[in-house]
């Protein structure tokens, strides 16, 4: 029965694709994507890692025109805490991903192809609908999630084109194992790119599906390519909660701008990591700490709300006036200034202003 769901769910899938942009052929028939990191090299007939981009026919076929999630969000829940604070954001995913996370929160899209207990399933939807039911709802952001957005940029940018035709802000939440091609191929289209980073360990990383490497070259040229820019790094006990790893993390995220926010959130059991306890708020809190050692401007506790004293505040990171409270995803008081502190004047790094302002 779960078997017989699992292969209806995949012709489904399949039958809801188009051709692809990020590939190239390279000769037998054979085809290099470069949506991710992997470059998976597929034979005809065959499916890449992620399992949802396939070769027919020497092309490259890819999701199109469906979700597996859509729902209503706050901003702060991607988590964005400097792009446009108390907005919502209309958010939406399809199915499949390039990692197999065992701790993995949203398991049941990412993972639907290949664990038989994530039953997943989709609706049909143009990127007209998804754009209207944004404005509906008057969200000012559209986010790209649930799944890993990169393995399918191609239906994203496509809804990107008609949001940005009325003047909303674009976002992924990525798990940042990109390749050079794809951030090129998303310049025109993306605003702002959350990015996981997992660890400071290779080995770690290869046990999740990814490599190290491709993510830091991901957020450095994400920086470079002036996206606005966050960083995750979710603290499992035992997996990548010791200090030697984040300040690893820390220093690395410095390298590249100190004005880069980082989030350090806690973590819950879930999906194949329920043996492994919640993270104690007192790793979180040594994380916030190291991450101030290290010279970052903007340090955010995550995912227990009320429990880490002020650190779901942003300060001024010139005088240390507060300029947003927050309680979870909820804004007590934003009082950034065009951008700008109201008490020194200094420049705060962010989107704080829509397209149209």
């Amino acid at each position: 029965m779960i078997g017989e769901k699992q292969i209806s769910l995949k012709e489904l899938l399949n039958s809801h694709t188009r051709a692809g942009e990020l590939y190239r052929n390279i000769g037998d028939g054979k085809i290099e994507c470069f949506a991710c990191g992997h470059r998976c090299k597929i034979g005809e007939g065959k499916d890449g890692i992620c399992k949802i981009r396939f070769n027919r026919g020497g092309k490259l076929f890819v999701p199109w025109g469906y979700v597996g999630s859509l729902a209503l969000d706050p901003i702060e829940k991607k988590p964005f805490f400097h792009a446009l604070p108390g907005s919502l954001a209309m958010s939406f995913g399809m199915l499949g991903c390039d990692y197999h996370c065992s701790f993995c929160q949203n398991w049941i899209t990412s993972q639907t192809l290949r664990d038989p207990y994530a039953v997943s399933n989709i609706e049909i939807i143009s990127q007209e609908e998804i754009v209207l039911s944004a404005r509906q709802h008057k969200a000012q952001i559209i986010t790209s999630t649930y799944n890993e957005p990169l393995i399918t940029s191609e239906w994203g940018v496509e809804v990107f084109k008609i949001a940005k035709r009325s003047k909303l802000i674009t976002s992924f939440v990525s798990n940042g194992n990109g390749t050079p091609e794809v951030v090129e191929y998303l310049k025109p289209w993306l605003d702002l790119f959350k990015i996981d980073l997992k660890g400071f360990n290779d080995k770690r990383y290869r046990e999740l599906g990814g490599v190290l490497q491709n993510v830091l070259d991901t957020i450095k040229l994400a920086y470079e390519k002036k996206f606005w820019v966050e960083i995750v790094t979710l603290i499992i006990p035992g997996f990548n909660d010791s200090k030697e790893e984040l300040t690893d993390i820390a220093d690395f995220i410095k390298s590249v701008s100190a004005d880069i926010p980082w989030h350090v959130t806690a973590f819950h059991s879930d999906y194949k990591m329920t043996d492994i306890p919640n993270t104690p708020v007192n790793t979180v809190l040594q994380a916030v700490k190291i991450g101030y050692d290290a010279g970052l401007h903007y340090v955010y506790a995550g995912n227990i709300p009320g429990a880490v004293r002020n650190f779901e505040n942003t300060y001024c990171h010139s005088c240390g006036e507060l300029l947003i409270e927050r309680l979870g995803y909820h804004i007590r008081e934003n009082r950034v200034k065009d951008g700008h502190c109201p008490k020194c004047d200094t420049s705060i790094p962010g989107v704080w202003k829509f397209p149209d302002d």
